[in-house]
Order: C-alpha cells, then sequence, then structure tokens
C-alpha cells in the first residue's frame, strides 16, 4: 500500500454519463444508435461540436473539433442540434437515482455527480458499493432508457474516485485503493490526471516530475515550495493519498451569457435585439440564483480579432431584465463595428434579502413586483413564454445552451 495513503473504507462514487448529449439522442431516436453522431448548437460548418457518440469518438472526432473536420473524418456523421429539455429531463432522472442512495449528493455537471456516501443509511453502508454501482447503471437503462451507459469510479476521495470513473470508458466501474494506485497511476500520463492541464503540467516538468508516479512520489515541500509555491501543493499532496480536500462549494461570482453572431450583415438594431434577449437570459439566472447586482459588463469581439469591452457600477442592487438591458444598451453604443460576437455579465452580487426600498426606489420595487410575475409564467409554462417584444424571433437564433460544468441553472 502507498506509504501515508488514506486507509478508511472507500465511500466516494463518481457517476458520469457515458457521452451525454450524444447518448440521449440515441435513446430518444433508435435509428441513431450504433451511428455516428456530434451534437452542437448551431448547425453550421463552422460550429463546435459539443458532444460526440462513441461511434463519432471511435473515428477520431472529439468534444470542439468543428463540423466541418469532423465530416472529412467521417462523411455521414449525423449532426444534431442540441435539444436542452431532454438533457435537463435526464439529469434530474440521474440525480433521484443518486439520491436515492444518500442526502449526500453533488452534482459536478449536467451529466456526473459524486455520491457520498458517509453519513447514509445502515442499510445502505452495509452493502458494497461496486453492487451499488452496478444496480445505478441498470436503472438508468431501466428508468431511463436501454441506450443509457455510465461509468462509476470509487475511492476514498473525489478526485480519486473520478479517476476512477475515467479508466475504462464507456460503461466502466473501477476502484482505487491504496493497494492499486501505484498500478493505476503508472497507467496514465500526468495531463490524464483531473486539474493537470497545460499550465500545471508545465511547473512539475520544471522539476523532473514527469509522470503520475513521479508526482505521487514528491514530497510535500517540493510540491508547496518549489511547484505550486502555495498551499494548492500541500493540497494536491493530499489529494494523490485519498484524502478529500475538494469538499467545498464555491459562491458564484458572476452571471452572465455570450453569442456568437449567426450572420455577417446584421444591423445595428439586430445586434441590439440580440443583446436583450441575453440580458433577459442572464436576468432570469440571476434571480434563479436569488442574487441581485450592482455591476454590468459587455464585450464585443470583431471579426478582427479585436476585443472590446465596457462596464457600469450602479449605486443600487438589481435583477429585473429591463434595469440590465437599460445598462447594458448604454454601455453597447460604444461598441465598435464589425461584431462577430457579444456577451453581457452581471457583477459585484449580492444575496436578495427582500430589504425594505427606500421610497425613492418605489419604481424599481414596481419593476421587481413585475419581474417576479413573468418569472412564475415563465417557470410554470416553459421558458421564454413571456418575454419583452423587442426579442420576439431572436430565440431561434439565440439559443439556450447546457452548462457542461455548472448545474446552477437546472
Amino acid at each position: 500500500m502507498q506509504p501515508d495513503f488514506n486507509t478508511e473504507r472507500p465511500l466516494l462514487m463518481h457517476i458520469d454519463l457515458n457521452s451525454c448529449f450524444a447518448t440521449v439522442e440515441q435513446q430518444a431516436r433508435p435509428m441513431l444508435r450504433g451511428r455516428p453522431v456530434a451534437i452542437v448548437n448551431r448547425r453550421t460548418a463552422n460550429t463546435a461540436i459539443i458532444t460526440a457518440s462513441y461511434e463519432a469518438k471511435a473515428h477520431g472526432v472529439k468534444v470542439g473539433m468543428k463540423l466541418r473536420d469532423a465530416l472529412i473524418l467521417v462523411p455521414d456523421i449525423i449532426a444534431l442540434e442540441s435539444d436542452p429539455p431532454k438533457y435537463r429531463y435526464v439529469y434530474h432522472q440521474l440525480l433521484r437515482i443518486m439520491r436515492d442512495y444518500s442526502a449526500h449528493v453533488t452534482m459536478k455537471s449536467i451529466d456526473e455527480g459524486v455520491i457520498d456516501f458517509h453519513d447514509t443509511t445502515p442499510g445502505i453502508r452495509g452493502r458494497a458499493l461496486e453492487d451499488i454501482g452496478m444496480e445505478i447503471k441498470q436503472r438508468l437503462k431501466d428508468e431511463i432508457g436501454v441506450a443509457m451507459r455510465c461509468n462509476v469510479g470509487i475511492s476514498t476521495n473525489r478526485f480519486l474516485a473520478k479517476q476512477a470513473a475515467g479508466l475504462h470508458k464507456p460503461d466502466g466501474l473501477d476502484i482505487i485503493t491504496g493497494e492499486n494506485l501505484r498500478a493505476t497511476l503508472g497507467e496514465l500520463k500526468l495531463t490524464d490526471l483531473t486539474g493537470i492541464a497545460g499550465r500545471n503540467a508545465a511547473r512539475l516538468n520544471t522539476v523532473g516530475i514527469m509522470t503520475p508516479l513521479q508526482f505521487l512520489d514528491a514530497d510535500v515541500v517540493t510540491l508547496k515550495q518549489m511547484v505550486f509555491k502555495s498551499v494548492v501543493g500541500e493540497w494536491w499532496y493530499k489529494r494523490l493519498r485519498g484524502f478529500e480536500v475538494d469538499d467545498r462549494d464555491f459562491d458564484v461570482k458572476r452571471v452572465g451569457r455570450q453569442y456568437v453572431l449567426e450572420g455577417f450583415d446584421l444591423s445595428y438594431e439586430q445586434i441590439v435585439q440580440r443583446l436583450h434577449h441575453l440580458c433577459e437570459s442572464v436576468g432570469s439566472r440571476l434571480r434563479g440564483q436569488n442574487k441581485l447586482a450592482r455591476g454590468v459588463y459587455v464585450y464585443a469581439k470583431t471579426h478582427d480579432h479585436e476585443y472590446w469591452h465596457s462596464s457600469h457600477l450602479a449605486t443600487v442592487p438589481f435583477s429585473s431584465d429591463q434595469t440590465i438591458f437599460t445598462l447594458a444598451r448604454a454601455l453597447f453604443e460604444k461598441a465598435p463595428g464589425n461584431i462577430r460576437e457579444i456577451g453581457v455579465h452581471c457583477y459585484e452580487l449580492e444575496p436578495n434579502e427582500n430589504q425594505q426600498i427606500s421610497l425613492f426606489y418605489d419604481q424599481l420595487a414596481r419593476e421587481e413586483s413585475v419581474t417576479r410575475a413573468v418569472d412564475d409564467i415563465n417557470k410554470r409554462f416553459g421558458e421564454r413564454t413571456v418575454h419583452s417584444a423587442d426579442t420576439l424571433g431572436t430565440g431561434f437564433y439565440v439559443k439556450q445552451k447546457i452548462p457542461f460544468g455548472s448545474t446552477r441553472y437546472l
């Protein structure tokens, strides 16, 4: 066993749906099963692939690849526009299944989550986690659909459970303990480790750490003082040895959306309409987090790769779509021409604690009341059931995307 490894019983399980969006489409459309499928946000040659089925991956198609390049590799690849309601449904079904085993479930993204079995019922604790993992795999097929598959990883901390879940895709189940840690890491590259991409790999390389095993064997002083030059080095020392350092929640700092324009010849008025649509989306997300904002930030990227931005910090917190758009539109008046991408963010967030608003701001109070009524309608009858007439028709272009790295808005 690796010295200093956490010797407690492995009670962390990482569930990762395989090629989630593509698999959901293959489940919904049986004719797609066994065929190469790519999911995109917009069916154009220059769009990027956000998920590819394993049949497409087998021919070299990767996430982030342009659709035109994927068509060269796989001429018969089937490109589908993303369908967020389907993916949200599967997300909630997966969450429901996971919560049957523990109240301590954390969804890391729309297609993966962690079950902490430390404080679950004695009946669940008495079962082997490998058996529970196999049971969850079968429940996905029984309760969502026969095409659904997932990887399951089990270990003593979140990091190693996620590593275990990635060892044998698709449809694998692995456990990492002190007994097999060195053998497991010995089969991986440094950049196979979650959190070790180009920059961190380069830092490790500068002190002669080229492999996961060398990383594991490095002492805490080297990692803390020479590689990461902070407490992060100590976290990595513990993380690799199965001790938990990642059980933390981070509060949202800003809420935003961006959009690549669908054409080169849009008028200024049409671009502002799309900006208005983004502001409505940002406002909905902001209120969904029960937050108020004080700042609005807008940006634009041009076809000449120039980046323009502007921001405004208000004295009174806000959350309504109309206020966000009013501030954003005023800032956007100074934007350059030749725009290919726009974005809007709200920042300096604070909790919406329904504090009494000054009589000088009774207009904001009325605006908040109307906004709350609109939100209730949209929650009941679907997104954008009620929205500004100015953005009528923009939903055909500015479609809601599904975020991989956050589940705050699901």
